[in-house]
């Protein structure tokens, strides 16, 4: 009995203490709850008799290091610059969404209303049809998708989440169930419904769900402060802190800031730099430095290779604040230390003069290819005597987004875009007529419909397919379907069969644009499903540009009206009596739009027309990269720190694909290029002999093996050359039978396509063909050729090479057989100066060939420079070999040069690759250039003239 009291007692008292210390919890948050309070409505003098403490650790972030060119021009640097931020110090409430969003927008309106701009970073971006669409695509969605709905795993994603369309994910983010972005209105009986997106404008939308996005994906870090706009002027500053206490968790902030010298032309070498994300702390987690996942990383380039020596070590400071975050004392200090500085191999100088001098040689080949002409029938002509007809460069400069056809509907619409304007809304009205008819009644089969109509049905498939809208989910679709085979392969079935079918076997999610819960029948799902096609196709940007090809093709819309457009949107500025010229007709728009290419006031790459891109990579004996251009550029600095969604977005649907490194990722056939390698082998294996001659007869044939080829001379021929005169002549019967000749053994054995190609990789591998350079950088795996002997040992067969892989192949034949690993480093140094390590390319392999062999195949690249008409008469000395690689039968040829100089005592090796360039007579033009250059003899202002290049009468069809 005593015990059982004891007991009792013992968990009586043990409650009420309990109780007690709940008590005094409640009664000290109410305390403190009920000071704040005070502060705000009496001022700081109600707190001065009680002071509560807190202790922070504040992160100190160092300076990333400085990336010099080869000569110490600094390339990379840090910039001290204004941020506004905001930090989530609001109490959870039902308020709380409200009043966070509310502070959020009139932030960004304060920050424009003073001319600057917020960080514009959301994967979601509104388009020129002022529709929703993603930045990015692939895994990058996946994961994007999954941070939106809260899974850490992509694989967790539901099939409605994973094809979840830009403006579905927009409407949940507004939604009450994430951040409540709208506003709440009653209905007709009363009840309270929450609109989300309500009272804000699309703009508005993404701007305040970004910077919420934000907040969300660092809400596990205490006092961690969002960025909302960087690099603001002062002038924002001072009305940030002028309306701050308005904004509660805004203030402002110093931070470094990435900025890049010679942006344009070194942006795909030096990268650049932005927060880390989840897969980039899942790269560095055995870093020695401490990421976070606010922090600044290299996301691309020698900003990204380099990381490990870039980025500095954090300080930090342990402080106490008081309750409204002022700093009462630091307890500990502990200095950042700025990154390590990386200096390149890269002549910056050198880097600036080859891109100009290419975009110079592209627009120069454009000038002497387009024709005052509607269309050229190329299919009749050889691929170095295409045309591009006027009408095209018209529609490029629509296509290319050069002309901003959304501008046509702006209110201050000028006057030829009113034109243009009226004369598009009368072919939309009858294109989409046509097409309804079709959708709903005529259901014509494909192959039938007229080839403008073919380009439109094609269309609605693909934008169907799209992740944009999702409304055909293509993992569903049965790609072995009869029905589906015939409407993508046979195009035997109409439109209108293809999509019903489509949505009698589920592959339409048709939730995309049936919204009403009622019952509806198929026939009346697919009136839904027409109809929601055709609102589409009506404020759809990429739609409408097809409809204004036709426009141009048929006299709808003219070159005047176009060249006057130019004018009227700024894409070009010229004297009142120019416009006038070409307003009244006394200039032509051909002979207008040709002075404007010619002048580089429209560039290559904005037309996107053929050629349009290429790639120059240059190398000293030593194997250091001198120079490794890719043209077109971008400016990094719009995507450095946070990336500017919008002008990534751009870069990314420009045709001219300008964010793709032409150098170290694009690839193609060698063409004759890769004789050198096959005369080697030849050589080497005993197959030929130095002195020994082929007889080329401008046919090959092999009636055993059914093969007839043609050299490119034909209906001429070389007759008989030995090795050194072949590769002069780049004779294809020669390395055709060089091709035989390694197959069968010298014709002793049966023709075994394997060994033929064994010993020409045995080769190639020895001059660095069959694997990556080394570079610091993103560079694609070579491809030998794993078919056709004979045609590979001309360039062809499946051979694919980047630049930079030539470039190395070209060195190792000009320096006498040292292959290299490359790279485009020369040393690190600490931010002192005190050097940390010397950086040398690394030895590969040495040739080991025989010198008779060596000289041959020097000496037959002599004999071509001293045939090609821009190399032949230069004051030094080169040696080269041209190559024109085959890609399409619609398209023209690309142009590849590689050369070396001085020929007997080299100090540079170059490779240059101009895609759809046409001959490789252009290619060793923009060689001779660069010689000129490096070597000094011409006139720097001469070859850097800001005008289109001359283009040489010279055609080269090897």
């Amino acid at each position: 009995m005593f015990g059982e009291i004891k007991e009792f007692l013992k968990n009586t008292i043990l409650s009420r203490l309990f109780i007690l210390l709940a008590v005094i919890v409640v009664l000290f948050f109410i305390l403190i709850r009920r000071l704040f309070v005070l502060q705000i409505i009496h001022g700081e003098e109600y707190l001065n008799n009680f002071t509560l403490t807190i202790k922070k650790e504040i992160t100190l972030n160092a300076a990333r290091g400085n990336i010099y060119d080869r000569n110490g021009k600094l390339l990379a640097y840090n910039e001290m610059a204004y941020s506004v931020t905001i930090e989530d110090n609001y109490e959870s409430s039902a308020q709380k969404n409200a009043s966070l969003n509310r502070t959020i927008l009139n932030t960004v309106r304060i920050i424009e209303d003073h001319g600057d701009e917020v960080i514009n970073d959301f994967n979601i971006l509104l388009n020129a049809d002022g529709a929703y669409e993603y930045t990015i695509q692939g895994t990058r969605l996946q994961r994007f998708l999954a941070d939106i709905y809260g899974y850490k795993d992509i694989n967790d994603l539901s099939i409605r989440e994973k094809n979840s369309t830009p403006a579905e994910v927009i409407e949940y983010l507004c939604s009450t169930d994430k951040y409540g972005i709208g506003e709440y209105e009653y209905t007709k009986d009363g009840k309270k419904n929450f609109v989300p997106g309500k009272g804000l404008t699309p703009e508005e939308i993404i701007k305040v769900l970004r910077v919420r996005y934000s907040m969300s994906m660092t809400s596990y870090q205490k006092y961690l402060a969002t960025v909302i706009a960087d690099d603001v002027s002062e002038e924002t500053v001072a009305a940030v802190m002028e309306n701050k206490p308005d904004l509660q968790g805004v203030d402002i902030s110093e931070k470094l800031l990435r900025r890049y010298s010679d942006s344009r032309y070194m942006a795909h070498i030096l990268g650049y730099v932005g927060n880390a994300s989840v897969e980039d702390l899942e790269e560095l987690k055995d870093s020695d430095h401490d990421y976070t996942i606010t922090d600044t990383v290299g996301k691309a380039g020698v900003e990204k290779t380099m990381e490990e020596y870039l980025q500095g070590t954090k300080g930090k400071d342990v402080v106490f604040t008081d309750n409204v975050g002022k700093i009462l004392e630091t307890s500990t200090h502990i200095d950042p230390v700025a990154g390590n500085d990386v200096y390149l191999s890269i002549d910056a100088d050198l880097q600036r003069a080859v891109y100009n001098m290419l975009e110079q040689k592209l627009a120069g080949i454009l000038v002497s290819k387009i024709v005052n002409m509607k269309e050229y029938d190329n299919s009749v002509v050889k691929a170095s005597l295409m045309m591009i007809p006027v009408d095209d460069v018209y529609f490029a400069l629509i296509n290319n987004n050069v002309i901003d056809i959304k501008r046509f509907e702006s209110p201050n619409v000028h006057t030829y875009e009113k034109e243009v304007l009226d004369a598009f809304k009368q072919k939309q009205a009858s294109v989409l007529d046509y097409l309804k008819d079709e959708l709903l009644n005529t259901a014509t089969p494909y192959k039938d419909l007229p080839v403008e109509y073919q380009v439109y049905e094609s269309y609605i498939v693909q934008h169907l397919n799209s992740s944009n809208l999702g409304v055909i989910i293509s993992s569903e679709v049965d790609k072995e379907d009869p029905m589906y085979i015939a409407w993508a392969i046979d195009e035997t079935i109409s439109l209108k069969e293809y999509l019903n079918y489509c949505l009698s076997k589920n592959w339409v999610d048709i939730t995309k644009f049936n919204k009403s819960d009622q019952y509806a029948d198929t026939g009346e799902v697919y009136e839904k499903l027409v109809g929601y096609i055709l609102n589409e196709l009506r404020n759809d940007n990429a739609f409408s540009k097809k409809m204004y090809k036709y426009m141009i093709r048929d006299n709808m819309i003219t070159g005047r009206q176009i060249c006057m457009i130019l004018f009227e949107q700024n894409v070009i500025y010229a004297t009142s009596r120019e416009k006038n010229d070409v307003e009244s007709g006394a200039r032509t728009p051909y002979d207008f739009i040709i002075n404007k290419i010619a002048n580089i006031e429209i560039t290559p790459a904005q037309l996107a027309l053929d050629p349009c891109s290429g790639s120059c990579v240059i190398m000293n004996m030593e194997g250091e990269v001198l120079s490794l251009v890719t043209y077109p550029g971008f400016d990094a600095n719009r995507l450095t720190n946070t990336i500017d969604s919008e002008y990534y977005s751009r870069l990314m649907s420009d045709l001219a694909s300008p964010m793709y490194n032409n150098a170290t990722q694009q690839m193609t056939a060698p063409g004759s290029t890769f004789k050198m390698i096959s005369a080697i082998t030849g050589l080497e294996e005993g197959v030929i002999n130095i002195g020994e001659t082929i007889r080329c007869d401008g046919k090959y044939v092999i009636e055993s093996l059914d093969v007839e080829k043609t050299c490119w001379a034909y209906p001429a021929a070389h007759g008989h050359l030995d090795v050194t005169h072949a590769i002069e002549n780049s004779c294809n019967s020669f390395f055709y039978e060089v091709g035989y000749r390694l197959a069968t053994n010298l014709m002793t054995t049966k023709y075994n396509e394997k060994q033929g190609l064994d010993h020409l990789r045995i080769y190639a591998d020895q001059f660095g063909l069959t694997e990556k350079t080394g570079i610091e950088m993103e560079e694609n795996e070579p491809k030998f050729s794993d078919t056709l002997p004979i045609d590979s040992a001309i360039g062809q067969g499946s051979h694919n090479y980047t630049t930079i892989g030539l470039a190395r192949y070209a060195n190792t034949i000009a320096n006498g057989g040292i292959c290299y690993n490359l790279t485009l480093l020369s040393k690190i140094t600490e931010s002192n100066g005190k050097l940390i390590k010397t950086v040398k390319p690394g030895l590969r392999n040495i040739v080991d060939i025989q010198g008779s062999t060596w000289h041959a195949v020097k000496s037959g690249m002599r004999l071509v420079a001293l045939k090609t008409k821009s190399l032949k008469d230069l004051d030094i000395p080169v040696a080269g070999k041209t190559g024109t690689a085959q890609s399409s039968r619609s398209r023209t040829n690309h142009a590849l040069f590689l050369g070396y100089a001085p020929y007997e005592d080299p100090e540079i090796s170059l490779a240059i690759r101009i895609a759809y360039g046409y001959t490789s007579a252009n290619a060793a033009s923009l060689a001779s250039d660069v010689f000129k250059y490096y070597f000094k003899l011409e006139d720097e202002d001469s070859l850097l003239s800001g005008v289109a290049s001359t283009n040489t009468t010279e055609v080269i069809e090897d």
